[in-house]
């Protein structure tokens, strides 16, 4: 293998880490956002109802992905029946800014 195929196959290693999300997050903009989800989620993304999971400190690729799942019926179960309607109002930027949020509280809630 030459040099050229190193790099060929380093570019598409990278491209292939990249994160989810291409676009700079705005977590700011993710917590105007957030306040729709405080009603189930908690008003620092910790739940006060045991059914509701805490977003509170998640990791921002599993939230923007799993908000995509939802946005485009590909995740059911649960209480996708509530967050389905939920995620398909959301644009893919509103969905980084909200990920970015939540990843960015503490998961204790302090």
């Amino acid at each position: 293998m030459n040099i050229k195929h190193y790099a060929v196959a380093g570019l598409f290693a990278l491209g292939v880490a990249a994160p989810v999300t291409s676009m700079a997050a705005d977590a700011e903009a993710g917590k105007a956002k957030a306040a729709v989800c405080a009603s189930c989620h908690g008003q620092n993304g910790i739940s006060q109802v045991p059914i509701y999971p805490n977003l509170a400190g998640q990791k921002e690729q599993y939230l923007a992905a799993a908000l995509k799942a939802y946005k485009n019926g590909k995740r059911s179960g649960g209480q996708s029946a509530l967050m389905i309607p939920q995620a398909k109002n959301l644009s893919d930027e509103d969905i980084a800014n909200l990920a970015a949020y939540f990843s960015s509280l503490p998961a204790g809630g302090k």
